[in-house]
């Protein structure tokens, strides 16, 4: 029988390492939508809560899904609660339910007072979350979580904050969204690298798993470079975007572990650095364009 998780299992099996996915995003819109003048503060902070809302709410759905389907029973990687037996799935599925409720109520006001039509994005959005790994036939077990987060915490998320803030996008925020949605997809890349062993004896079909363990690491590669790549792009529009470039040396430890083909928990901390590269590169490029 499950006991009762401790409030510190509770906050590990949020996932804390993956909230740069959530604040980046915020960060890399608001500063597009200043560059057209129209950066709105508290529309800002309440896209921030839409965004921390979603991402906690889709790791609890997934720790309760995979969960339940025995994938998460040995694992290399950090706590799951209910693979761990210290929450009930019923639990960790209100959890999940909570969080995204609350992310639905903040993108429901959000839409409101922005774009109605809004509101079906926001739906989109809370059914992948839910589909990732719910469902009969979650859509990250068919090796397109990559493409989802790519879409979500980079595209949708990106453009998205700049929209209800500027009420239109442009060239600036689509670079930018690239850039977030890059690195956003290469922590999910590292994780399920590190993750390879395991879910292909559970049956979980990660991208990882399709591609092998030597293409894996070569794709979080590129996708670290294809976001310092959309620096360059971005001082197009201002020279000051040049400062992205701060987070370099973050990427360059992110990348050492990946590089030397090290494997299981010694890859844990390339989430972190890939997390911080991307939180890093986000504030210095808002900055940027707030203020450039």
């Amino acid at each position: 029988m499950a006991r009762m998780a401790t409030f510190a299992q509770w906050v590990e099996g949020a996932r804390p390492r993956t909230l740069p996915n959530a604040v980046a995003p915020v960060l890399a819109g608001t500063g597009a939508a200043a560059a057209l003048g129209g950066a709105v503060w508290w529309k800002a902070l309440l896209a921030l809560l839409v965004s921390l809302a979603l991402i906690v709410g889709v790791n609890y759905a997934n720790d309760y899904s995979d969960g339940i389907r025995g994938t998460d029973d040995v694992r290399s990687g950090p706590l799951r609660l209910v693979g761990s037996r210290v929450a009930s799935p019923r639990a960790v599925l209100t959890a999940a339910l909570v969080s995204l409720s609350i992310g639905a109520a903040a993108g429901l006001a959000l839409a409101i007072v922005s774009e109605p039509w809004l509101i079906a994005v926001g739906a989109a959005c809370i059914a992948g979350a839910w589909l990732y790994t719910g469902g009969s036939t979650p859509y990250g077990y068919r090796g397109l979580g990559e493409v989802a987060v790519f879409v979500f915490f980079g595209l949708v998320a990106v453009l998205g904050t700049q929209y209800t803030q500027a009420l239109r996008v442009d060239w600036v925020g689509l670079a930018a969204a690239v850039a977030v949605g890059s690195l956003s997809s290469a922590v999910l890349v590292a994780n399920n690298l590190r993750d390879i062993p395991t879910d292909s004896e559970t049956g979980k079909i990660t991208l990882a798993v399709r591609l092998g363990d030597a293409r894996t690491r070569l794709l979080y590669q590129v996708l670290v470079g294809v976001a310092f790549a959309m620096t360059f792009v971005l001082m197009a529009a201002t020279p000051w975007c040049a400062a992205g470039l701060v987070a370099a040396p973050l990427a360059v430890r992110a990348t050492g572990p990946v590089r030397r083909g090290l494997g299981g928990r010694e890859l844990i901390p390339v989430l972190r650095d890939t997390g911080l590269t991307m939180l890093v590169w986000s504030v210095a490029v808002a900055a940027a364009l707030t203020f450039g």
